[in-house]
């Protein structure tokens, strides 16, 4: 190829991503249709009263134009009220809060690829804020495992991503744990810090481990963000589904307030990954470069969304809304884990979102069995993923892909699945993961 005809680096990749080899090995299984337990897209609706007020948001002119490029004011206020009783105030909603499109903003998967996984939920807001501070060669620490989507988001404005990876519990091949024990070491953390480090990401409740990070811990990430004049860019997409107490890290005082950005999406707060709308909430002298950058990036975004999550915020509480959304994940959790414990087969207990990671290191795959050589070649969860899909049909997503190469063995025997469906589907997945029986080690 040309010299002139050949893509910038950033896209160019030749390695197949999981999302592409998850939907290969779907289509090739002989047990159809594949129960999909790997992406997290929900299996049900929005409750009525968001989507009456999508339909009605159509009918109005002002609606199916142009929304104002920060947001239209009407959600604006709805956040500002949403959150004040986590701020302790109203955050302003013309300095301190802006409308994304979705919680991320940047798409990188191939759409050709997409027939399973077309519903990720990977918005604009992540992009606009790499965008609005990261400079080539600036760093920007990431955990491990990590949204996939945060390396090209930050790779694109000439970012450099320094991994610090977190570190499942000692026994998890063994014991069912909490996902709190999925920890960071401090020293690790602070040895990943040069004069170049602009960002630190965090994601809590965190995708895919399901941990909620204490408060301890966020405030000893803080105090080195503080001590470094670090910006924080917190991922808190899956606010409302926390089981254990959850602490907002840019609230644990005026000072970490200063330097945070944090993360939301209507997506993840009511069931719509389609719909994506997200938000960015900081002080004004952050939010006014990343509302800068997403003006760039895509202008506004989709209106008549905007006034239905709005709607969807005034009235969640009436209608017990952020309870309700707990309690039933708590119940599907509780329901699809119950096929873990009946196998002996150990995972980690989510403390928030609806990704659960199970340990299947006991699953014996037969020496001889047959992968295709882009498999071959991946680290065992990429094996174990390819096998469930093919024997059992069940589909789940193999975490390596969330480490680099030099981390991926920390996770070689974990699949991670996704709850957020219905309850029969549910069902289906227990009954065909049944089928691991004759896999396991004795």
């Amino acid at each position: 190829m040309s010299e002139k005809l050949k893509p910038a680096a950033r896209v160019a990749g030749q390695r197949q991503d999981v999302w592409s080899i998850i939907n290969e090995a779907a289509a090739a299984s002989p047990k159809q249709p594949v129960v999909n337990m790997g992406q997290g897209f929900f299996g049900y609706n929005p409750p009525d009263f968001i989507l009456n007020a999508a339909k009605e948001a159509l009918n109005r002119v002002d609606c199916n134009q142009y929304a104002p490029t920060r947001g239209r004011p009407r959600l604006l206020k709805a956040l500002s009220e949403a959150y004040a009783p986590h701020w302790g105030r109203k955050l302003d909603p013309n300095k301190e809060i802006t409308i994304t499109t979705g919680a991320n903003e940047g798409e990188s998967r191939p759409a050709p690829e997409r027939h399973l996984l077309d519903l990720i939920d990977s918005g604009q807001g992540m992009l606009s804020a790499f965008m609005a501070f990261i400079e080539p060669g600036d760093e920007v620490i990431v955990f491990e495992p990590f949204f996939d989507q945060y390396i090209s988001n930050i790779e694109m404005p000439g970012g450099k991503v320094v991994y610090v990876p977190m570190h499942p519990p000692k026994d998890g091949a063994t014991k069912t744990l909490s996902a709190a024990e999925w920890t960071i070491d401090f020293d690790e953390l602070e040895r990943a810090i040069t004069p170049r480090t602009k960002m630190l990401v965090i994601n809590t409740p965190h995708n895919p481990v399901g941990k909620v990070f204490s408060r301890e811990e966020l405030q000893k990430i803080a105090d080195l963000c503080l001590k470094n004049k670090i910006i924080i860019l917190s991922d808190e997409v899956y606010d409302r589904l926390f089981y254990v107490p959850f602490t907002r890290i840019a609230t644990l005082s005026p000072e970490v307030e200063q330097i945070t950005l944090t993360v939301g999406s209507a997506g993840k707060n009511f069931y719509a990954t389609g719909w994506r709308v997200g938000w960015l909430m900081g002080p004004p002298h952050l939010i006014q470069y990343v509302s800068a950058a997403h003006t760039r990036i895509c202008y506004s975004s989709v209106s008549p969304l905007q006034e239905a999550c709005a709607i969807g915020f005034e009235q969640a509480d009436a209608h017990n809304f952020w309870t309700t959304c707990i309690n039933d994940m708590q119940a599907k959790m509780k329901r699809f884990n119950a096929i873990w414990d009946e196998l002996n087969i150990p995972y980690s207990i989510p403390e928030g979102g609806y990704f659960v990671m199970v340990n299947l290191a006991k699953v014996q795959i037969p020496e001889d069995y047959s992968f295709p050589p882009h498999v071959a070649s991946r680290p065992r969860d990429f094996k174990l993923a390819w096998f469930l899909i093919q024997e059992l049909g069940v589909a789940a997503i193999p975490p390596s892909e969330f480490y680099t190469d030099a981390n991926a063995h920390i996770v070689e025997d974990y699949l991670r699945f996704a709850v957020c469906k219905p309850d029969e589907v549910l069902e289906e997945a227990k009954e065909r993961l049944r089928g691991l029986k004759k896999f396991l080690k004795q």
